[in-house]
């Protein structure tokens, strides 16, 4: 096997976005080479002030991701003992404090809790994603099962490509369940009882399907999908990075808490923001123009159509509004 041909991320420097195809072999599997060259990707988009956005797609011709590996699923659910959902409670909870002590690796990695640390480190990855200032997009350019389903709905937006195309869950097929969030986001986008009867019964949404219950966001023709994904990006990830963020954690952890909870989620991430540079500035130049003109400039069209092409309400396009209206 060359290097080429081992299961990896293809990135491409756009400027803001980062152009990411995935290339999962023959058979277009996510499997542990891609999990770990994701979690290093993430770590990078939200690291660096200049990547906004992140567009994922498949280098397979008709596949997004066509599901996990399975091997890898098979393989390390042999090597664990049986065990109730009690016991299996305290492993996942033993697998989450192993995957933040990384120094403990070299001693997990030959014990049978090391498959329960992949998959740790795996919904710690896409949950760092929901908690990104950086915008996340899926160009769906094919189909999608499993795990391949549950990484786009870990994005933020989703483009899939028109035609004999299909995502969902079929995991209860094999006798499992969804094990990336499958169970979780899927509800949180289409509503509780409509992924309850997806999952259960296996079968997938067709693109129209998709986009009508509100799993995919738009349908486009399959030589579009990348193009209109990285337009998506570039216009979400022009909003400012940290009020990105922000909003992201109070809407994917505090609206799935209770009312009080989240608003306290809410709250807090308001609290911060408020006090940032970019925010105070932006304010500051928002009440000069109000007194220069008289009126709020958010309630006059053009400036505000220049403000959401822009990701913020610009001083200049301000400044010059105020120039005409004397």
């Amino acid at each position: 096997m060359t290097p080429n041909d081992k299961p990896h991320l293809e990135i491409e420097d756009r400027d803001t976005v980062l152009i990411v195809r995935v290339a999962g072999g023959p058979h277009a599997l996510f499997g542990v080479d891609i999990a770990d060259q994701l979690d290093r990707l993430v770590d990078r988009a939200d690291r660096d002030p200049n990547v906004r956005a992140v567009v994922f797609t498949g280098t397979h011709p008709e596949r997004f991701v066509s599901h996990a590996d399975v091997r890898w699923l098979q393989e390390e659910g042999a090597a664990l003992p049986p065990f109730g959902r009690r016991s299996a409670s305290a492993v996942v909870r033993m697998a989450k404090i192993a995957n933040r002590v990384r120094a403990l690796e070299p001693v997990v990695r030959k014990t049978p809790l090391w498959g329960g640390v992949q998959l740790a480190r795996l919904h710690e990855t896409f949950l760092r994603m929901n908690g990104s200032g950086t915008i996340f997009v899926a160009a769906l350019n094919g189909s999608a099962l499993g795990l391949g389903a549950e990484f786009a709905w870990a994005c933020d937006l989703r483009v899939m490509a028109d035609g004999d195309f299909f995502i969902g869950q079929p995991e209860v097929l094999l006798g499992i369940i969804p094990g990336g969030g499958g169970t979780q986001r899927l509800a949180r986008l289409i509503g509780t009882h409509e992924s309850l009867v997806a999952i259960l019964e296996g079968k997938p949404f067709t693109p129209a399907e998709a986009l009508a219950n509100g799993a995919v966001d738009e349908v486009v023709p399959p030589d579009e999908v990348v193009a209109r994904a990285v337009e998506l990006g570039e216009h979400f990830g022009s909003r400012t990075k940290a009020a990105v963020a922000a909003i992201k954690r109070s809407v994917y952890f505090g609206g799935s808490m209770s009312l009080p909870a989240g608003l306290h989620v809410e709250n807090t991430e308001f609290l911060v923001a408020d006090q940032s540079k970019v925010a105070q500035q932006l304010m500051i130049d928002y009440q000069a123009a109000t007194d220069s003109i008289g009126e709020l400039p958010l309630y006059d069209a053009e400036t505000y159509g220049r403000a959401l092409a822009s990701g913020s309400v610009p001083a200049a396009a301000k400044h010059e509004w105020a120039a005409n209206r004397r």
